[in-house]
């Protein structure tokens, strides 16, 4: 291994530069194939990202295998030992709970520290191989009238000015990036859920609810068991009320809601779309 290999981090693979090339990536996202696409098209040695509660069909760690079929070491964090969103929060605190078996290879094992998992991926070779096409970053109108929009995306970043007075269904974690305000929700939308990626340590995968509540925007997330992390229509059509902050519970919202039915509540039910 050589002395030069760094560790490096970033808030989300999407954020990720082309300064980890060659190096190891320590990523805030939840360790699905978006994710691990835009961490591994960098040619890097290895990543591990965060498994956001694991959740429905694996979602949270998808990318792991997604990986292995270019050779790439990658592994996951658990959610309940550090902060999704928060990548020097994982390299500091995090416990692996799931390796891909090229991670495997490399020495790295279930239940050691991040760090110590980091630190095994330094000595990984450099993977630079054409990343297989993914589904993600999607954007769905799910209707235009009569008002409020309904509006799916796959990652909250996709937001647009133009979303403001929308209800927003997300795929994305309601973590905020390094724990601090980020800005990611910057139009005023009437409304906007997310999934809980599995709550997690301090739970950080819900940290942005109550930001929300600071605008006046409803908001709730979907247990990662009930709907797939990542995949909008599936929070909308699947997901199951978590968690909501105060704004959205006088508008009517509940725990062990369907994300389906508080929209409807939102909106004329007899117009949301089937």
């Amino acid at each position: 291994m050589s002395d030069h290999v760094r560790i490096c981090t970033a808030s989300s693979s999407a954020t990720a530069t082309g300064d980890c090339r060659g190096q190891v990536l320590v990523s805030g996202s939840y360790g699905g194939e978006y994710n691990a696409f835009h961490a591994g098209k960098w040619g890097i040695r290895g990543v591990i990202l965060n498994d956001a509660g694991v959740g429905k069909n694996g979602a949270g760690i998808r990318g792991l295998p997604y990986l292995d079929s270019v050779g790439l070491a990658a592994a996951t964090a658990d959610a309940r030992t550090c902060h999704i969103g928060d990548a020097e929060h994982m390299l500091a605190h995090g416990t692996i709970s799931y390796v891909n078996e090229s991670a495997q290879a490399a020495g790295c094992r279930l239940g050691e520290s991040v760090r110590d998992c980091a630190e095994r991926l330094r000595a990984a070779p450099v993977v630079r191989a054409r990343m297989p096409e993914v589904h993600g970053g999607r954007r769905a109108v799910i209707r235009s009238t009569p008002t409020p929009p309904i509006v799916c995306l796959d990652a909250a970043p996709l937001l647009e000015e133009g979303d403001a007075g929308a209800i927003v269904i997300t795929g994305s974690h309601a973590a905020l990036f390094r724990g601090q305000p980020d800005g990611v929700i910057k139009p005023d939308v009437r409304a906007i859920f997310f999934s809980d990626a599995g709550v997690g340590l301090d739970q950080a995968g819900i940290a942005r609810l109550p930001t929300l509540d600071e605008r006046g925007i409803a908001s709730g997330c979907a247990a990662a068991d009930s709907a797939e992390i990542g995949n909008a229509g599936s929070i909308y059509r699947e997901g199951v009320l978590s968690h909501v902050n105060h704004t959205a519970a006088r508008l009517g919202g509940r725990v062990g809601m369907r994300v389906f039915d508080f929209v409807a509540l939102l909106c004329d039910a007899r117009s949301v779309a089937t």
